[in-house]
């Protein structure tokens, strides 16, 4: 039995762990990446959410919604462990994420990936995520596509 659990201060490590993991496998870290693995809880501090999916004290999966302000959200870090990859956790954070969304009256998500990521891009446009922009990104050097769905 898995459930969500948002803002944990207690599971911040795990949170940066899953990213790392996921980032320097198919990327390499990045400042911006450091930045936030130094004060993770700065997400919440600005206004967003961090959720982090459980079974027993284990965190399965994480993801993000960083607070851009007039009702726009970026989802962002979502990850799941290796050990747990293909069991459908990534649509539980994904239909957690848009919940809290519907719950905060947000009007816009957007976020930020690579098309080498096809299962998460498959994920992405399944759930009304459509392509706003392709090509090199300003903050991160591995993203090439903007996708964003309007509330």
């Amino acid at each position: 039995m898995t459930h969500i659990i948002e803002n944990s201060r207690e599971h911040l490590a795990d949170f940066i762990r899953l990213n790392e993991e996921w980032i320097s496998h198919y990327f390499t870290i990045e400042e911006t990446d450091r930045k936030l693995a130094a004060n993770p809880y700065q997400v919440v501090d600005n206004g967003g959410y961090l959720f982090f999916l459980m079974s027993d004290d284990e965190v399965l999966g994480v993801c993000a919604l960083f607070n851009e302000g007039d009702g726009v959200y970026e989802l962002a870090r979502m990850a799941v462990s290796p050990k747990h990859q293909g069991k459908a956790y990534s649509k539980q954070l994904m239909e957690h994420c848009l919940n809290k969304l519907k719950i905060l009256q947000a009007k816009k998500v957007y976020l930020v990936s690579n098309t080498k990521l096809e299962t998460a891009i498959h994920l992405y446009k399944k759930y009304g995520f459509q392509t706003v922009s392709e090509g090199p990104h300003p903050v991160y050097s591995r993203a090439n596509i903007v996708m964003e769905r309007v509330l």
